[in-house]
């Protein structure tokens, strides 16, 4: 091969191989570490992770419990293991068998419902008012659906009686994981919710006015819009500013 020969060969490899590597650079980009949260509690500090989305890890007394945790929300490789694990509903935006993988281990208790089951079948099946003690924290599943967002084809986005909102107790810490639903009337029932995960993501879940008519109905002490897509969370802190009860507070979650 020639000098001139070869120059012209490195020449147009090179023209193939800089955009791959520029590319690989952009790729590798990590995401901004999530917002975390510390609540002070009588048993210690509740740490909370908002990962993305609908989904959130929370830290007590070193156990590890995470919320309908999916892939492309956050790494799970660089995450703790879970020791408890809560899945909402099916839908692949709350139920992600690969990312469960990634945070089980040997000992890692899976409460779910019985749609989830049918693609994590050791998992533990709630359903609607059933109670469980897991991993030493108290597990409420509560109803969660939609009555008013529906298909076209008149179905519910998330029909009664099919998903689970959690009621979490850290001890006397009452913690309110919706999961997708609507202001439900079954949310009159919630009694001493000290934080309530709310949805609010249109149109498959709440309107911020929704989701403030719940809010003065159960009074959670601290609220957080969460899983609220391309809903700006901040009209919500206008049609609660004269709600005393309640401290709404917004964390980036997308």
């Amino acid at each position: 091969m020639s000098g001139s020969t070869r120059l012209l060969w490195i020449a147009i490899v090179g023209l193939f191989v800089l955009p791959i590597a520029k590319a690989g650079e952009q790729g590798g980009q990590e995401k901004e570490p999530p917002e975390q949260d510390i609540i002070k509690t009588e048993g210690g500090d509740l740490k909370i992770t908002f990962i993305g989305h609908g989904t959130l890890m929370f830290d007590y007394q070193g156990k590890v419990v995470h919320v309908d945790p999916v892939s492309r929300e956050g790494d799970y490789s660089k995450m703790p293991k879970a020791d408890l694990v809560l899945v909402t509903h099916e839908h692949g935006d709350h139920l992600d068998p690969q990312a469960l993988t990634t945070i089980r281990k040997d000992q890692t208790k899976i409460l779910l419902t019985k749609t989830c089951s049918e693609k994590v079948p050791d998992g533990a099946v709630m359903k609607n008012g059933d109670t469980l003690t897991v991993c030493g924290f108290k597990i409420e599943a509560v109803p969660a659906y939609n009555i008013v967002h529906k298909r076209p084809d008149g179905q519910p986005f998330h029909p009664k009686g099919v998903g689970n909102g959690y009621v979490v107790n850290f001890d006397k810490t009452r913690v309110y994981i919706a999961g997708d639903t609507e202001n439900i009337p079954e949310m009159s029932q919630l009694k001493k919710i000290d934080i309530a995960f709310l949805p609010m993501n249109l149109p498959y879940t709440m309107t911020p006015e929704m989701v403030a008519q719940a809010a003065k109905v159960f009074e959670p002490k601290v609220l957080y819009p969460y899983h609220y897509g391309q809903t700006d969370p901040n009209s919500l802190v206008a049609l609660l500013k004269d709600q005393q009860k309640t401290e709404v507070r917004i964390r980036k979650m997308k």
